[in-house]
């Protein structure tokens, strides 16, 4: 058992309590339960967070994600998304987004990038 903070061996540790009733919890719900309780505080934390909060812990998943994977995860993750996405959406789809990353990328690059790209490609035919 964990420590008790006030020195009283009859009463059980925050720690252990807690645990104790998650573990209570889990076999008292479904899981719809848990998705409506994670949907409620997805809401109020949107409501109570910026995008700033959401780039910081998105930047912080992401750097403890690499730490923690290889390559080899990324290309297992990348082509389940990709089959997944595939299932899923038709050629309009697939014809809207790359119209927007065109956009995206004539907005953001000027034509020496072009050019760039353009030299890139033509050596790789060699």
């Amino acid at each position: 058992m964990a420590k008790n903070n006030n020195n009283n061996n009859d009463k059980m540790s925050r720690e252990e309590r807690g645990r104790m009733g998650g573990e209570a919890t889990s076999r008292n719900h479904d899981k719809e339960f848990y998705q409506e309780i994670g949907q409620k505080g997805g809401e109020a934390t949107s409501q109570n967070h910026d995008k700033d909060f959401y780039q910081e812990i998105g930047q912080k998943g992401g750097e403890a994600t690499a730490e923690n994977h290889d390559s080899e995860f990324y290309q297992e993750i990348g082509q389940k998304g990709g089959e997944a996405t595939a299932e899923n959406h038709d050629k309009e789809f697939y014809q809207e987004i790359g119209r927007k990353g065109g956009e995206a990328t004539s907005e953001n690059h000027d034509r020496d990038f072009y050019e760039e790209i353009g030299r890139k490609g033509g050596n790789s035919n060699d």
